[in-house]
């Protein structure tokens, strides 16, 4: 199955390297390339592609802005955004993955990873770089547990970040042990086949594990899964520290 791809980066040369890298792969294709924000959701709204590559940084709207339209929770029928940036820092990476983002990749990256991270997305893998997206996932939650310290207390986190949603504590959720084992993994950059290997189970069985995990956090996607493992501290220092390389 061909994988279609939109393109947003208001460098043309940026375009052109993914249109490169990407369109060299007998299973992917690029169906648009735009240079702003407003494009970007025009087209991805009118072509529905199967993985949209946004920047952060476009004129018009940017690509925060521009997944929430596309992936937020207003939207009626959510694509799968991946963000390509020369940004790390935390709030742009906060506001991504809570806008719906499939997952956060550095501009700086190899090929090989670019290539690898639409795949993944496409098939809702999300976090397909342990090294890049775990630790952006532990400044997050850094982030988070500083604003919640200067909150008031008993406040949910959620509704502090003025959030429409508010998910339940590791503490309030009636998570079982193979779908807490589940949740690390996932917080670790885990893929669903390696998920299967590492558990001992069919790739079917952690699929199951995932829907029920998702249902009971109303999660949108794996990320929000991985995020709400480090807010809630279901993950170890050894977790945090992320999976080796490979």
């Amino acid at each position: 199955m061909t994988i279609s791809i939109l393109i947003a980066d208001d460098q043309q040369m940026i375009r052109s390297a993914y249109g490169m890298i990407l369109g060299a792969q007998p299973d992917m294709e690029i169906v648009a390339s735009v240079a702003d924000g407003t494009s970007a959701v025009r087209e991805a709204r009118r072509l529905r592609p199967d993985v949209c590559l946004l920047d952060i940084r476009m004129p018009g709207i940017d690509g925060l802005e521009a997944t929430r339209l596309l992936a937020g929770p207003e939207a009626a029928d959510p694509l799968k955004v991946l963000i390509a940036t020369t940004f790390d820092l935390d709030e742009y990476v906060y506001r991504a993955l809570r806008n719906g983002a499939y997952g956060f990749l550095l501009k700086d990256g190899s090929p090989a990873l670019l290539v690898e991270a639409v795949r993944a997305v496409a098939a809702d893998n999300a976090l397909i770089s342990p090294a890049v997206t775990v630790r952006l996932l532990r400044h997050m939650t850094d982030a988070a547990s500083e604003a919640a310290s200067l909150s008031a207390p008993g406040k949910p986190a959620d509704r502090r970040r003025g959030s429409s949603r508010t998910r339940p504590t590791a503490l309030e959720l009636p998570l079982t042990a193979r779908e807490l084992d589940v949740v690390r993994l996932v917080a670790r950059g885990r893929t669903n086949e390696e998920l299967a290997a590492e558990l001992h189970v069919s790739l079917s069985t952690v699929k199951t594990h995932l829907g029920s995990v998702q249902r009971k956090l109303a999660a949108r996607n794996r990320v929000e899964i991985a995020a709400w493992a480090w807010e809630n501290g279901v993950c170890t220092g050894q977790d945090a520290r992320g999976p080796a390389a490979g």
